[in-house]
């Protein structure tokens, strides 16, 4: 499924999305201020984030994960209808970071009990996407560049990429991922929890 922005409201996933940040919010008895506090994001944006007003960039959410204990994926499939054991590719959510260009598909059927996600990346040439912690510390990851070079930051190492190539890492702290062009990058990016 692909989520559009409609002209005439808010997008339908931004919606639930925010309902569901505002629960997770809730359940931990915490006000904006608190949760501005522990994921270092003004008020005012997890305000507009939750009402709706404002798409979530992925820096965002993966602040607002590392707070909440889950990965992006597990985020975004908690707003999902229904989860299924089959997702047909057309099915496949996918999300967009409109402000860096990065496009990310969940391939993965959402299920809150399994500790396995596929999901596809990808980044136009030039584009630069940071994250400051993992949403989970320790996440495993593998990275599998499908098309294009990619230029991967972690743990302080910086790895140059090609199509074919795949990184193993154990995520504890920032990361980055570049896209030097000349065209796109797509990758498979498998999450662990451990």
């Amino acid at each position: 499924m692909r989520h559009v922005p409609d002209a005439e409201g808010p997008d339908p996933v931004d919606v639930r999305l925010g309902a569901r940040l505002a629960e997770l919010r809730a359940e931990r008895g915490w006000t904006l201020d608190d949760l501005a506090e522990r994921a270092g994001v003004s008020r005012s944006t997890l305000s507009r984030a939750e009402r709706a007003e404002t798409s979530p960039t992925a820096s965002l959410l993966n602040r607002l994960c590392a707070v909440h204990g889950r990965t992006m994926s597990q985020l975004l499939g908690e707003v999902e209808a229904r989860p299924a054991p089959l997702v047909r590719a057309a099915d496949q959510p996918v999300w967009e970071d409109r402000a860096a260009g990065f496009v990310r598909r969940s391939v993965s059927p959402p299920h809150a009990g399994l500790r396995g996600e596929l999901v596809e990346g990808r980044l136009p040439a030039g584009a630069d996407l940071a994250y400051d912690r993992p949403p989970v510390p320790g996440l495993e990851q593998h990275l599998w560049v499908l098309e294009g070079a990619l230029e991967v930051t972690a743990d302080g190492t910086a790895h140059a990429l090609d199509t074919g190539d795949c990184l193993r890492t154990r995520v504890w702290g920032p990361t980055r991922f570049r896209c030097p062009g000349p065209g796109d990058a797509r990758y498979l990016l498998a999450v662990v929890l451990l």
